[in-house]
């Protein structure tokens, strides 16, 4: 059981985008992160005199994931016209232009020990594209539904997708194969991750539910009802044991990960200089010190985490 006081409290607000942003991502250098959304650029910034660095690459539709590939300086990019781009953040240079489709791509997830990429989206089916000629390896289909979100196991030996239908389709990250599918929502799936023991699939949806479920089985543990509506993502604190979530009421939440007691509400009707609207996205910066916010207000919001 925690016994800490925990509050997090707002650091910086950061403007400049002119239309709502759906991604964040940590940056490939020290104290940078990235940003995207309905403008037509990446966004580069600086956490260190939280400000606006530079914009990292123009794009031709709206960013709906930024994936920086592990040990890499390259970031891909998901586009609504069915594109990803993977760029060199070093060098800031365009490596690869990949259309994947003609609709649009809603997650990216590589898997490091293959030097593969898997993406996503409205066409339900994943393509597995090699990290080193961009060549396409596999194509599988998950679902006859959009599928918005991906969860890869610590151990990258599982995969697992959500989809429109509020199902979750579990494959093998080794071969691709199937193993279990389950319908785990009413609504759309919109945020999936594995817990840090790898023995649950936390899962958040369109019907404001959270339920927590047994990977070997996909049975239900436990769920409960963290928001009043969607639940865009759920983020594990890097080293401590709390979650953050995010939603569309405006607000975002910090849970303790083992009770799922609820640790801390920060929105407007909590006197926090929150979001006006949507929150879509939100990303724990490498040390866990800050936790970052953005959405429909086209504000990205740094919080900081202080225990006491």
């Amino acid at each position: 059981m925690i016994m800490d006081t925990l509050e997090m409290e707002l650091a910086a607000t950061l403007t400049g985008h002119q239309n709502p942003i759906f991604a964040l991502e940590r940056g490939y250098f020290t104290n940078t992160f990235f940003s995207g959304g309905n403008d037509k650029g990446v966004v580069e910034w600086d956490l260190e005199t939280k400000s606006f660095k530079r914009i990292l690459c123009a794009v031709s539709s709206s960013i709906y994931a930024l994936h920086l590939i592990p040990n890499t300086s390259f970031l891909a990019i998901a586009l609504r016209e069915g594109k990803v781009m993977i760029v060199d953040v070093e060098n800031q240079k365009l490596i690869a232009s990949i259309q994947v489709s003609k609709k649009a791509i809603f997650a990216l997830q590589s898997i490091p020990t293959k030097n593969e990429l898997v993406v996503v989206g409205e066409d339900g089916i994943a393509s597995v594209w090699c990290l080193t000629d961009y060549k396409k390896i596999y194509e599988f289909a998950i679902s006859s539904n959009t599928i918005r979100t991906i969860a890869l196991s610590h151990d990258q030996k599982k995969i697992a997708f959500g989809d429109k239908n509020g199902d979750i389709f579990l494959f093998s990250a080794e071969d691709y194969h199937f193993l279990l599918a389950n319908q785990k929502h009413t609504m759309p799936i919109t945020s999936l991750i594995f817990s840090r023991s790898g023995l649950e699939l936390l899962s958040g949806a369109r019907d404001a539910a959270l339920k927590i479920s047994d990977v070997a089985t996909l049975k239900e543990q436990h769920g409960f009802v963290p928001h009043m509506f969607t639940v865009y993502g759920i983020y594990p604190h890097p080293s401590y044991p709390v979650f953050a979530t995010v939603s569309r009421d405006k607000s975002f939440k910090i849970w303790d990960e083992e009770t799922y007691a609820l640790r801390k509400t920060v929105s407007r009707d909590k006197f926090y200089d929150s979001h006006t609207l949507s929150i879509n996205t939100g990303l724990w910066t490498t040390s866990g010190k800050y936790f970052l916010t953005a959405g429909d207000d086209k504000l990205i919001k740094v919080w900081e985490m202080k225990l006491s």
